[in-house]
């Protein structure tokens, strides 16, 4: 853990599932469980780097069951566009999360994560490809594109969905709402699919983290029903990046300091 003080302890997780909860609803809204922002925060606030991984997956599982069904039921969910992204990834997520990485290397992959979702929200947001492509070679470049997301999925603990949304957007794929909705499915897939090999491999008393889970469970509530039937696609953004940009820079400081 983090802290010898029991009630610092307690202030610093109430303090965390106040952030969380609000990292949740922001990222749900958009199909995503928000793990690349959790592992950050869980960083910074320096918990045990063999738990961040952990609980991440767990979070990202609570907050997409929730969104996955409320895209689906809202008729976003397209299974044929994500169905060969699942396929290869699912069995990487596994493979990832039975490694262990250097501590300043999982660090980086994480600022990187989150330096992707700021450039593709400040800058490419109008960008999208049209690819006059075969079914074959969609298929082909699905599968190579969900092994590498599941592998780093498993990994880091942040779910994979934070690269597959803004993929399927510039590569037009498919409109940003079904883009949500095959994020929430694919993180919520691979995140159980991490989070069963990091359960063999690493032992994580997940009950001293408890405040968290309420938080992200509710957050991903609101969220997920207010990105599928409320918010434009333009207000989630910005709130999404503003979030996304002060994890970048706290991220930074722990980094460098």
């Amino acid at each position: 853990m983090f802290a010898t003080n029991p009630d610092a302890l307690l202030i610093t997780l109430y303090l965390m599932a106040v952030t969380f909860f609000v990292v949740a609803l922001i990222y749900s809204s958009v199909g995503m469980g928000g793990g690349s922002s959790y592992t950050a925060l869980m960083a910074i606030f320096g918990i045990n780097i063999l738990a961040v991984p952990l609980i991440s997956l767990i979070l990202n599982l609570m907050v997409t069951s929730v969104g996955s069904y409320n895209f689906i039921r809202n008729n976003h969910g397209r299974f044929r566009l994500i169905l060969p992204f699942l396929f290869s990834s699912i069995p990487m997520a596994y493979l990832g999360g039975s490694l262990e990485i250097p501590a300043q290397l999982f660090y980086w992959v994480l600022l990187i994560s989150l330096i992707f979702v700021a450039t593709r929200i400040y800058l490419w947001k109008s960008v999208s490809i049209n690819l006059n492509l075969s079914s074959k070679e969609k298929l082909i470049i699905s599968m190579i594109v969900g092994s590498l997301l599941g592998l780093i999925a498993g990994i880091v603990g942040i779910g994979g969905g934070i690269y597959l949304v803004p993929l399927i957007i510039v590569l037009g794929l498919g409109s940003e709402k079904e883009a949500a909705a095959c994020g929430a499915i694919f993180i919520w897939l691979n995140s159980l699919s991490g989070l069963a090999s990091r359960i063999q491999f690493n032992q994580i008393n997940i009950i001293e983290y408890w405040p968290l889970l309420p938080a992200v469970l509710v957050g991903g509530m609101i969220g997920s029903y207010m990105g599928s039937f409320r918010f434009s696609s333009k207000k989630i953004d910005q709130i999404l990046g503003l979030v996304v940009v002060v994890a970048s820079v706290l991220l930074v400081k722990k980094i460098i300091f």
